[in-house]
């Protein structure tokens, strides 16, 4: 069972959400604070978040952040009333998947976050590699490949974005000790375990091509 980490602060709406979402075969935990989601997603492993933005002591925008930088690459889903093109951009260079303008009809959302998990069970075939998004996993000329913290972020993240430059911002978040020479390395030590080039788009980032 999929299970969902959802934050949000109007009750009504979140208690509607909850019950859509528990219905649908979901395992939904429901949380109203900032601080509340922090604690929940350290204490458990969730396949999916959706968290409004404007809500007590932390909003969606910073958690994330917050949970992107200590390597949590969960998938994550914003449904919030700012409708702003900066609070859209942020959520999305964050690392957001989707972005619901409020308000809007749940059953739109139970749609979105069924698309995320059938998105997720697809293996991504590329030249001679398979990547399988909901278990990580990386296939080279069909053999399995191991894949330490930050290859597996690096990994996951050219290969969900396939044809899209992403910006070195973006693939910093997935190292340790964030700096230019570290993400070289890091680059570097993809395109030698997957045998793929990776084109750099000078003062923009990186893009893996469509083959």
């Amino acid at each position: 069972m999929k299970k969902i980490l959802l934050l949000e602060d109007d009750y009504e709406l979140a208690e509607t959400i909850e019950e859509l979402l528990v219905d649908a075969g979901y395992s939904v935990d429901l949380v109203h604070t900032g601080n509340e989601a922090v604690d929940a997603s350290y204490e458990k492993k969730y396949d999916l978040f959706i968290f409004d933005i404007n809500v007590p002591d932390m909003n969606g925008l910073e958690i994330l952040e917050a949970l992107r930088a200590a390597e949590d690459t969960t998938p994550a889903i914003f449904i919030s009333a700012l409708v702003d093109m900066n609070s859209i951009a942020k959520a999305f260079e964050i690392g957001a998947q989707d972005y619901i303008k409020k308000p809007f009809f749940p059953q739109e959302l139970l749609i979105r976050v069924n698309a995320k998990f059938t998105e997720q069970t697809k293996s991504i075939e590329y030249k001679n590699v398979a990547y399988h998004p909901s278990t990580k996993e990386l296939y080279v000329d069909g053999h399995i490949v191991s894949l330490g913290d930050v290859q597996e972020c690096i990994c996951h993240t050219f290969f969900t974005n396939i044809g899209k430059v992403l910006d070195k911002g973006i693939l910093m978040e997935c190292l340790q000790n964030p700096s230019d020479a570290a993400l070289r390395v890091a680059l570097n030590k993809f395109k030698s375990i997957t045998g793929l080039e990776l084109k750099n788009i000078r003062g923009v980032g990186y893009i893996l091509e469509k083959s």
